[in-house]
């Protein structure tokens, strides 16, 4: 459980950049290189790069090597991960949530 919780702090760290959300959308479109990953931004493909480690240290985006290039993809596994956490979290809310709802006015 531990380790869970760790790669949710990692997945959850990783995405509070708004270039590392940007790259999650481009690639659920699709497996994509770094220079087809850095095109849309006004930064270098070694700065795509450290991004596109910080995201695969989450757990969040795998590679594959073919030929001399590596097509980054997301990681299924780690995108289901944050889904069943968030599934618990909004499971809970609508419990509370109903429970407002019975005793509100007062």
């Amino acid at each position: 459980m531990l380790s869970a919780t760790l790669n949710l702090d990692a997945a959850f760290s990783a995405m509070a950049d708004p270039t590392r959300r940007a790259i999650l959308v481009r690639l659920a479109k699709g497996e994509a290189t770094v220079a087809e990953l850095a095109e849309p931004f006004d930064m270098s493909q070694p700065a795509v790069s450290q991004h596109l480690k910080v995201l695969e240290d989450a757990g969040l985006v795998a590679h594959r090597i073919q030929g001399t290039k590596r097509p980054r993809r997301l990681e299924k596994a780690g995108i289901q991960a944050i889904d069943l956490w968030l599934a618990r979290l909004r499971e809970s809310l609508e419990k509370i949530t109903t429970g407002w709802t019975r005793s509100w006015p007062p």
